[in-house]
């Protein structure tokens, strides 16, 4: 496995750290205490090319490879976790899912509106009573004719309050369980589309939009379905082994943001006569942050790497490695957070400096997408393997 980046992926990492840097990490704090998403920086996104980065030209992307996709996801994690969950759902849930299970004319429609941020989609999974445990969806898709009906309910669904394009998941048969959840391609102006924002405040990733989603009669025709009926559930892990690496990323954003402003802090505070960071358990904490940094950077680049070459057919399914990054990646940053507010003292207990957010931030991380419990399961039972086919 090749560890360095090639100089396409250093250029591309140079942009995303410049618009993170400058024109994201400027807002956050703003943002965050508003809990208003800054609309603007879609269009900037697309004009970069980061919304739609590894779908094909053809289609409007900008047909980047799975590791360079990741880079940016890492650069806007270090400044904004709310922006890097934008992208997330927006570039990887949808955009990803339309281009890989998508028919061409579904392609045509939606991919080039995607990638300049013409239109915003979201990605309409999670239910009252159904997350994780996708197979248990109680939204239902009642076929009329040449039209589905759907009916139910999703909630925090994150951009759902001002996506253009959402991607819902229903059943056509609960008996079914995994076998009967379909996809629809829903625009959020068709009647019986009804959202508002959740109730109450958000530990974190304020800026984000997210919202309760109620499907009242809402109509759709056939030609909506993505994919064919019955795949529903293997879109939607599909679109979370994309997902999951993003956040994977963003965590490690994050813990790398904790570190930089932890080395900082340590260098410019003092007691006692010296720095802190003259002081051997501070020197500790700031050794032990660093090379857990490494190692998460690692496992998400080499999730990363095995995606594209899987994207090449020169490789086996990377759900193992997706989720063994994402789940190392959050824990250690939920580490690093926690070691960054306490080097920071009674200024890290407040938003003055954005150890505060970053530790709010990166509770969600290890939430979205699948908690922490839930990669722990899929990695073991890929280990593991189904009895009768054991060997890893």
């Amino acid at each position: 496995m090749r560890l360095s980046l090639i100089p396409s992926q250093l250029s591309l990492q140079t942009l995303a750290r410049t618009f993170s840097r400058d024109e994201v990490a400027p807002l956050a704090r703003e943002a965050d205490e508003t809990g208003i998403f800054p609309l603007h920086l879609v269009k900037r996104m697309g004009e970069l090319g980061f919304l739609a980065g590894t779908i094909a030209p053809e289609y409007g992307g900008a047909g980047m490879d799975y590791l360079s996709y990741t880079l940016i996801s890492e650069e806007l994690g270090w400044a904004d976790s709310s922006v890097r969950g934008f992208l997330a759902v927006h570039g990887s849930l949808v955009s990803l899912c339309i281009n890989d299970w998508g028919t061409e004319a579904q392609k045509q429609r939606y991919l080039p509106r995607l990638a300049t941020g013409e239109i915003i989609g979201c990605y309409c999974l999670t239910e009252p009573n159904a997350g994780s445990d996708a197979g248990n969806l109680e939204t239902t898709a009642t076929l009329d004719g040449d039209e589905y009906i759907l009916n139910g309910e999703k909630i925090w669904i994150t951009n759902g309050g001002i996506a253009d394009l959402a991607i819902v998941f229903a059943t056509t048969d609960r008996a079914k369980k995994h076998k009967g959840i379909c996809a629809f391609l829903v625009e959020t102006n068709t009647p019986g589309f009804v959202r508002e924002k959740m109730p109450g405040k958000e530990l974190g990733h304020r800026a984000s939009d997210h919202a309760h989603i109620s499907l009242q009669s809402l109509r759709v025709p056939k030609s909506s379905l993505l994919g064919q009926e019955g795949d529903g559930f293997k879109i939607a892990m599909s679109a979370l082994d994309h997902g999951r690496l993003g956040v994977a990323a963003g965590a490690l954003g994050i813990a790398q943001a904790c570190l930089d402003a932890s080395v900082d802090f340590v260098r410019k505070r003092r007691a006692f006569g010296q720095r802190i960071g003259d002081f051997q358990m501070i020197q500790a904490t700031i050794a032990d942050m660093a090379t857990e940094i490494e190692a998460a950077r690692l496992l998400v680049y080499k999730a990363a790497t095995m995606k594209d070459a899987l994207s090449a057919g020169k490789a086996l399914p990377t759900t193992r490695e997706t989720s063994m990054a994402k789940l190392y990646a959050t824990e250690i940053a939920v580490k690093a957070a926690s070691n960054a507010v306490l080097l920071h003292g009674g200024r890290g207990y407040s938003n003055e400096y954005p150890v505060e957010r970053h530790y709010r931030d990166i509770k969600g991380l290890q939430i979205y997408e699948g908690t922490s419990h839930i990669q722990r399961i899929v990695i073991a039972r890929d280990i593991i393997g189904k009895e009768g086919k054991e060997g890893i």
